[in-house]
């Protein structure tokens, strides 16, 4: 297998944006788009600011692995590399720790519990996807949760539509923005990440989730 993620940390920035990192807006500008069968999400571009710097440390420090995974009647390499952080271990980012910890008392009252893991995925370039699916490996098969993505790094479009069949929506979560799926978002619709065939940058998606959420 070739290895693309080798020389990322290494290409420049284009991007522009050097400031310390911290939480730039409140979670009271966040929009919310209600969807059918009690779903919804939420969108906060530019939540996080000094993006980049974030961006080039997770490029770095995050230990990014590849993982297979059996399809039909063969094993084949998921195309973006990954990575976990339990609910007891510490962030690769301060930034990510305070991220956590905002989301946490602000949808407390609508979850119930609070964020606790953090799901990571690089996206190389264009080549690099997730299918469509639903978080539904655990509690978010039958129960309402949320899972909250930051994103880092070159937009990529993130789509959604209704299990089952329906017209796509379309978002593309950009440097530093917050994108939320919530209420039955896990069941009752999928999301997916698809292929470019344009020159893509890297993306990193960051995804807090409650536990028992996968």
């Amino acid at each position: 297998m070739v290895d693309r993620s080798t020389s990322l940390a290494h290409q420049p920035s284009l991007l522009g944006d050097d400031e310390p990192a911290h939480l730039a807006l409140p979670l009271h500008a966040l929009r919310r788009t209600t969807l059918s069968g009690g779903a919804w999400v939420d969108h906060l571009p530019g939540w996080i600011a000094g993006s980049q710097e974030v961006f080039e440390r997770l490029l770095a420090a995050v230990p990014w692995r590849d993982e297979q995974r059996p399809m039909y009647e063969r094993v084949v390499t998921v195309p973006r590399l990954l990575a976990w952080y339990g609910a007891s271990d510490p962030l690769p980012h301060p930034v990510l720790e305070a991220a956590r910890a905002e989301l946490s008392r602000h949808y407390l009252p609508e979850l119930g519990e609070p964020l606790a893991t953090a799901g990571m995925c690089l996206y190389r370039d264009g080549r690099d996807s997730v299918a469509w699916h639903g978080d539904t490996l655990g509690r978010g098969a039958h129960d309402d949760t949320i899972v909250a993505i930051v994103s880092f790094g070159t937009a990529r479009p993130l789509l959604l539509r209704p299990r089952g069949g329906g017209a796509s929506l379309r978002f593309a979560p950009g440097h530093g923005d917050l994108f939320v799926m919530g209420g039955s978002c896990q069941r009752t619709w999928e999301h997916a990440v698809p292929k470019s065939t344009r020159a893509t940058g890297p993306r990193i998606s960051v995804q807090f989730r409650p536990a028992g959420v996968a």
